[in-house]
């Protein structure tokens, strides 16, 4: 395994994990995940990355420019999506929270200087993916057609226990009509203190090898190659945020199968979708 692009829980820096360009060794996304105690104000200071404010648990109060977002959050990532706030680059905002809350901060370094603005959680796009042991619940909240941004994509993925998603193995790691070059985190966690499991490896992008297993707070870094399965194992749910952008002028996501296993696709209109599916408060 390439331990480079595996992160185990609490090895990123004092908050939960802290991935920057520079620590991923890349050029264009990053992510930050942090706990608040209720009344502590923390100051997020974006840089040349556009940020976005999302609950992961709990809600929070946003201050940047004069303006002042009240985000709802949610109880947990299983609880269906939530609201969150959009911070443009060279900004600086006050995070703070009535409650404890865990806050997601994905980014993505941009050129373009979009307003700060909040976005609803009714507004936010969820699709069922697959069927069968294939289903899984995508929550598109920062995908293009979605929501406006300048470089970054993000989405979340659910998984139900037994389930696997992620699948069949793809790559966005070439640049041309048919897939965008696009550098990914995966930041995973999963219900009731279990595990999953996570497979990337080489394309002819690069060389790399990771079959790890991922816990709550652990990282996983795709700068190239085919990613996926991600494994829900049976009893334990599966939660996944992605945070994707990339030096493309087009904002887009596009994707190619491993042609090995595309044909999975095709077994997907003889069955059902889990009913455990969505997952929802």
């Amino acid at each position: 395994m390439t331990g480079h692009h595996y992160l185990p829980a609490g090895s990123t820096g004092s908050d939960r994990v802290t991935v920057t360009p520079e620590s991923a060794g890349w050029a264009h996304c990053g992510l930050a995940v942090l706990d608040l105690a209720p009344g502590e104000r923390r100051v997020v200071e974006t840089g040349e990355a556009e940020t976005l404010v999302l609950p992961l648990s709990g809600g929070c109060v946003v201050e940047t420019g004069g303006e002042t977002f009240e985000v709802t959050g949610r109880p947990d990532v299983f609880s269906g999506p939530t609201d969150f706030v959009y911070l443009p680059r060279e900004a600086t905002a006050t995070l703070s929270a009535p409650a404890p809350a865990t806050l997601a901060l994905p980014s993505a370094v941009c050129t373009r200087r979009l307003p700060a603005r909040y976005a609803s959680a009714t507004g936010v796009p969820v699709e069922l993916r697959g069927a069968g042991r294939c289903s899984r619940q995508v929550n598109n909240f920062c995908i293009p057609d979605a929501f406006e941004a300048d470089k970054l994509i993000a989405c979340e993925v659910l998984t139900p226990g037994g389930n696997w998603s992620s699948y069949p193995p793809h790559k966005h790691d070439e640049a041309g009509p048919d897939e965008c070059e696009l550098e990914e985190i995966y930041y995973f966690q999963v219900a009731g203190g279990g595990m999953g499991y996570q497979r990337v490896y080489a394309s002819t992008a690069g060389s790399i090898d990771v079959l790890a297993e991922v816990r709550t707070d652990d990282v996983v870094l795709i700068p190239h190659g085919w990613h996926g399965p991600s494994m829900a194992v049976p009893g334990y749910d599966l939660y996944y945020l992605n945070v994707m952008a990339g030096p493309g002028t087009e904002r887009a996501w596009r994707i190619s199968d491993d042609p090995a296993h595309t044909w999975i696709r095709d077994t997907w209109a003889d069955e059902e979708v889990d009913p455990r599916l969505p997952f929802t408060s």
